[in-house]
């Protein structure tokens, strides 16, 4: 039971992350429409292997999983960054880029490694975007949101905020990284920042 909502009866909607934090940021935006639940909340402790060749693939599989294990509707995400100068890479496999999943230094590492590689030096041959994809499932229905954000790989790491290949990665029509941003005005921006108010504004339609 919710001390906040005693015997609630709100519809709850699964976010299939361990991560209460996202969690806690989803609800807020929510307000008292949804009861937002985490894996853990439900529990969901399996792990849900992530095999697909495509964000949307691997964000299906999640809320899938879900839905089809505890009958509970869901939502579930994928991110990736994207590079034209690498033909997408590492995008699908941008969290383990360098071969061990979550590893953000060896990834950035191997990413301006290959950046060199292949000689994409001035800025406009550095060009990418980090893509998220949503796939909500409710009432049975399935819902497929994106956002984007178009920028740049810098060729050095700059800032001490976010995560990820933020310090690397400088916004279209901005002159700093992600990492060298608040977190308010990096997630007015960003790609999942968009993806999540669009969901948002879908579900509290």
């Amino acid at each position: 039971m919710n001390a906040d909502h005693p015997n609630d009866a709100r519809p709850i909607l699964v976010f299939a992350t361990h991560n209460p934090n996202k969690v806690r940021e989803l609800q807020e935006m929510l307000g008292d429409e949804y009861q937002i639940q985490s894996l853990t909340d439900i529990g969901c402790h399996e792990e849900i292997v992530e095999d697909a060749p495509t964000l949307k693939g691997n964000a299906q599989i999640k809320a899938r999983h879900v839905v089809e294990h505890y009958g509970l509707d869901c939502f579930a995400d994928d991110t990736g960054l994207e590079v034209d100068a690498l033909d997408g890479a590492p995008g699908v496999f941008s969290a383990r880029y360098a071969g061990t999943h979550g590893d953000a230094e060896g990834n950035m590492t191997k990413l301006l490694a290959e950046l060199e590689r292949v000689g994409a030096t001035a800025q406009e041959a550095r060009a990418a975007q980090f893509r998220t994809v949503i796939c909500l499932i409710q009432d049975g229905e399935e819902h497929l949101i994106e956002g984007q954000c178009k920028g740049f790989i810098e060729p050095a790491r700059s800032g001490a905020e976010g995560f990820g290949y933020d310090p690397v990665f400088k916004p279209e029509g901005h002159s700093c990284t992600f990492a060298e941003m608040a977190p308010e005005e990096k997630n007015a921006i960003s790609h999942r920042g968009r993806a999540v108010r669009a969901m948002v504004a879908q579900l509290l339609t």
